[in-house]
């Protein structure tokens, strides 16, 4: 038995696809273990699992492409998936846990057989990205199905799913129909390890040029041209206005005399984390008209600096973005034009501006933080682990 005080003894998977360097999972992972080791229990990593076979995935997945013009999700097929599942047992065998903890992860464990209770947390769903997200369209049908039936079984293999949004929760429930008491909703934190005390947050006045953020290596999805259009139509509202791009390099198309570049930034080389710091201190809104999302924890780095969004609800950015408290959301179909009038609605009324500011913080204070985060995961995963008490062991709690 267990009880909230007992400190649990956690296996904490890494994802097949952490294997690709650029995965933003790296990153999230080491916040999420962290706040596990903090609030819950004795985190043991399960290293990443060397899978020769992911090269004859990779050289399959690029010969449909050529030969097909369709792609194939090596990693989340039948073939990896019982390979990873075979060397996992393996590495957890002799071993005692509480709980596997595996974020991202429900192709990893789909094929698990195992006794130890599973807890998965992803923004998302293969159902739900499918033709949402470029790598999960133009598939084979059979990549399709293979994908969407290890999620289905990696689910049904969990004892919780936990998502930080309700758009994720809710398309598990829909798509895979798995029962409600194991999904749960948790917003996500921020991957910023010293983000500005709350005075010097709350302290953000608006610059005298209107400042727009914008941050994102996809310049399509993240809604580029529609950024562009903005800081046109608010020249033409009479809003002196700057557009900063961060983290790819538009098309040749897209310049401008008050539009800056920066092609990169690498949190990891002090100079460059404080460079993106000072862009979130100075700028006047996040602004991010994106076209797909899962979830946006840049959204919650935002409101660590009191900075508020500008987005579109789609996917799971609602998840971060509360509507009149850290931003607004406009639907997919607004262009630069419906932009540009939010944006100067509330850049020219200064007691609206500087209330964003203030409920910007404080929702991250209450919620979009790992703190928050680690407390309610521990909270649930203990509920769960109550509930898999056999009647007997409930009869001898009951004697003792």
């Amino acid at each position: 038995m267990t009880t909230p005080d007992k400190r649990l003894k956690i296996a904490f998977l890494t994802a097949l696809t952490l294997q690709d360097k650029r995965s933003s999972w790296r990153i999230t992972n080491r916040y999420m273990a962290s706040v596990l080791e903090k609030y819950c229990g004795d985190i043991t990593f399960i290293d990443p699992i060397d899978i020769k076979e992911l090269f004859i995935g990779k050289v399959f997945n690029k010969s449909t492409q050529l030969l097909l013009k369709k792609g194939f999700m090596y990693y989340h097929s039948f073939y990896i998936a019982r390979k990873y599942a075979k060397i996992l047992a393996q590495k957890l065998a002799g071993q005692s846990f509480d709980i596997i903890f595996g974020p991202s992860c429900a192709t990893e464990v789909a094929f698990l057989e195992t006794d130890i209770p599973i807890v998965l947390t992803e923004d998302a769903n293969v159902g739900s990205l499918q033709n949402y997200y470029a790598q999960f369209s133009n598939l084979l049908q059979r990549s399709y199905y293979e994908a969407n039936q290890l999620e289905l079984m990696g689910l049904q293999n969990a004892s919780l799913a936990l998502y930080p949004s309700e758009w994720g929760s809710r398309s598990t429930l829909e798509n895979y129909h798995i029962e409600a008491e194991k999904v749960h909703t948790v917003p996500y934190g921020t991957n910023i390890d010293n983000p500005p005390p709350r005075e010097v947050a709350q302290r953000r006045k608006k610059s005298d040029r209107c400042k727009l953020f914008f941050i994102g290596v996809d310049w399509e999805r993240k809604g580029g041209a529609i950024a562009f259009e903005t800081l046109l139509k608010l020249e033409e509202l009479g809003i002196q206005a700057e557009l900063i791009i961060c983290g790819c390099i538009p098309p040749s198309q897209f310049a401008h005399e008050r539009m800056r570049v920066i092609p990169f930034l690498d949190k990891k080389i002090e100079s460059q984390r404080k460079e993106m710091e000072s862009l979130f201190e100075a700028s006047d809104f996040l602004f991010l008209p994106t076209r797909g999302e899962a979830y946006g924890m840049v959204f919650c780095e935002a409101s660590s600096f009191g900075l508020p969004s500008i987005t579109t609800n789609t996917g799971g950015v609602s998840g971060a973005v509360i509507e009149g408290e850290n931003g607004f959301m406009l639907p997919p179909s607004a262009g630069g034009g419906e932009y540009a009038e939010l944006i100067a609605r509330i850049y020219r009324d200064d007691q609206c501006y500087a209330q964003l500011v203030q409920s910007s913080r404080a929702l991250y204070e209450s919620k979009l933080n790992w703190d928050a985060w680690g407390m309610t995961v521990t909270k649930l995963i203990h509920e769960m682990l109550a509930r898999r008490q056999t009647p007997m062991d409930t009869h001898l709690s009951a004697i003792v």
